[in-house]
């Protein structure tokens, strides 16, 4: 999963109030009426979106964007509500011109972009402004890891953004009240999540603090005073003001917000829950699957993983329960490292061999490199097995794979091919790397945080490894299975949650089960399906489309199909929704038969 999701963090996309009320301008204009007026909507909502994110807007080498935090203010909320009205009536009023190629296929995918962003509006998500390993508490240290300094005006605006930290929790704060004012809040297992990392960066010494990394190392165009003089400035910044502020955050979760926590997990139990999460349901697939038809797919998927399980631990050659069998890969030795850059070393081994593997099922592959990097340690507790931090073409930053060093009982090797494939190549770093160096396509399709398409491809990517020759044992094929069978499980896990009624410890007890994740990891991951509803339905509905299509272009092209133009075909426009990307590959099938 990409460490920066915009669909849970939508204060990424929260433009400053003076931005948000400039974005207005742009979306008075004409009514368009032909594919001209098309391209000026589409130059218009580019700005606009840019507008929305100072944070990519500074990765694409914009310098006042760099200054500024996110806001997700009220008034800020109102005027881009207005804001996406505008653009909605503009295409609205495009609706009838017949339009072809990416001209339509930019009408099309903006015209869902803007209204998923509108609905989630009408929700009032702000008042989330945390899930269980994520949170506005967490950018600033994402920002500050992937932020190069090269000139004294990148310095300066690295500055002021620390100058203007507080400000942005003190707006994430006052959403949470308005939450806890209306009912709208996070029950007690988020809330502990949240605290274990605002406990730990509050209590992080000035001095050791990862907003002090981009000063770290600085060019030789910086003298040694003026380097001694930024990194004076940016430590007093820190003290006076960051610390306390993150202080504040930390006592208003303890104080405020843990104890009115909701006693029910799923968000149907809040105000407007059931409609909230049948759209949240539809965002994060991108189809009308109704939360009680995906727990039957999930179902069914589960029992169908389960039979190829047993296929597997009979090529194992192990006699005895499938409880045994996941007792013993839960505590043999063999499958663990005792250190961490041993679970490091192992993961850039498998990571190489992937590469190695790339031409061949690939013709398109990215100028940008990736690397394998640990999770920071003061969010390793909470975080999830591995995760993928996007890289900067512009800002000249690698793209991460990141991975979870701590527990390292809870870390199977046999798992880490999977989570390779996943959270590496071919899946999230070839996949968001091709989308951020494809400058045919506007900005706004390229940052796409379609869930089921960025993590249907991954896990994809994973089943691809068969084909790749990257699974060497039927251990490893098993822990695929488990992963494949992780995804599954939360179809019925997600909507057991949220739709259905279910605890916490039914939902773990189901995981555990049906998984051989270690009791850890299942805790981790449950906390963030209670905390994050409808993300976790978006990987396997994603991987079932993508396969589907696949077999549609085997069958139908026979000998005549490529496996590369097949890859290059699905990640050759940026992330799509589903119904867009079947339509691009039943034209490409239609192309390919004649």
């Amino acid at each position: 999963m990409p460490f920066f999701p915009a669909a849970v963090l939508r204060f990424r996309a929260a433009p400053c109030l003076a931005t948000a009320l400039m974005a207005l301008a742009l979306i008075a204009g004409p009514a368009p009426a032909s594919a001209d007026d098309l391209n000026m909507l589409v130059a218009d909502y580019e700005r606009y979106s840019l507008q929305q994110d100072p944070v990519t807007a500074g990765q694409q080498g914009d310098q006042d964007a760099l200054k500024r935090w996110p806001d997700d203010s009220q008034a800020a909320d109102a005027i881009r509500k207005k804001a996406l009205e505008g653009f909605r009536n503009r295409l609205d009023a495009l609706g009838k011109t017949p339009l072809q190629g990416e001209d339509a296929l930019n009408r099309a995918a903006m015209s869902r972009q803007v209204g998923r962003s509108y609905e989630g509006l009408s929700f009032d998500e702000a008042r989330f402004p945390f899930a269980a390993d994520d949170g506005f508490f967490n950018i600033p240290d994402y920002v500050a890891r992937g932020t190069v300094i090269r000139t004294q005006a990148d310095a300066d605006s690295w500055l002021a953004r620390l100058d203007a930290l507080p400000a942005f929790y003190a707006t994430e704060i006052a959403n949470a009240r308005r939450g806890l004012a209306t009912d709208f809040v996070q029950p007690a297992p988020v809330v502990d999540a949240a605290l274990r990392v605002a406990k730990a960066q509050s209590e992080t010494p000035a001095a050791q603090s990862s907003l002090l990394l981009p000063f770290a190392t600085l060019p030789d165009n910086f003298s040694a005073e003026q380097q001694k003089a930024l990194r004076t400035k940016a430590l007093q910044l820190v003290t006076d003001k960051i610390k306390p502020a993150q202080r504040e955050l930390l006592e208003f979760l303890e104080k405020n917000y843990l104890p009115k926590a909701r006693a029910k997990l799923g968000i149907e139990a809040t105000p407007n829950g059931a409609a909230y999460y049948a759209f949240l349901v539809r965002r994060h697939t991108t189809t009308d699957i109704t939360p009680d038809q995906m727990h039957e797919l999930g179902l069914k998927e589960v029992a169908r993983i389960r039979a190829e399980m047993n296929g597997v631990i009979a090529e194992t050659g192990f006699h005895g329960s499938f409880k045994e069998f996941q007792a013993d890969l839960r505590s043999n030795p063999k499958f663990y490292v005792s250190s961490r850059q041993a679970l490091m070393e192992k993961a850039s081994e498998i990571a190489k061999r992937i590469d190695d593997q790339l031409p061949k099922w690939f013709g398109l592959l990215p100028r940008l490199p990736y690397g394998v990097r640990p999770v920071p340690r003061e969010i390793e507790e909470s975080y999830t097995s591995a995760r993928y931090w996007p890289g900067s073409p512009e800002q000249g930053t690698a793209g991460g794979y990141m991975v979870n060093t701590s527990h390292l009982d809870k870390r199977p090797l046999y798992e880490m091919p999977s989570l390779t494939l996943h959270e590496a190549v071919p899946g999230h770093h070839l996949q968001i790397a091709l989308a951020q160096e494809n400058k045919a396509i506007p900005l706004f399709r390229r940052n796409d945080d379609l869930t089921a398409y960025v993590e249907g491809w991954a896990l994809y990517s994973e089943k691809l490894g068969i084909e790749m020759g990257i699974y060497r044992d039927p251990y490893e094929n098993f822990g695929r299975l488990s992963m494949e069978m992780w995804r599954a499980c939360r179809l019925v896990v997600d909507t057991g949650l949220h739709h259905k009624g279910w605890t916490r410890e039914q939902a773990i007890a189901y995981m555990s089960d049906n998984t051989v994740l270690s009791d850890k990891n299942i805790e981790v991951e449950v906390d963030r399906y209670i905390g994050w509803p409808g993300q976790a339905l978006g990987y396997k509905i994603g991987e079932l489309k993508i396969l589907e299509l696949r077999h549609r272009a085997e069958s139908a092209l026979g000998d005549r199909f490529d496996i590369r133009k097949f890859h290059d075909l699905v990640l050759g426009e940026g992330p799509l929704p589903l119904d867009l990307l079947e339509e691009r590959v039943n034209a490409w099938i239609a192309r390919s038969k004649t």
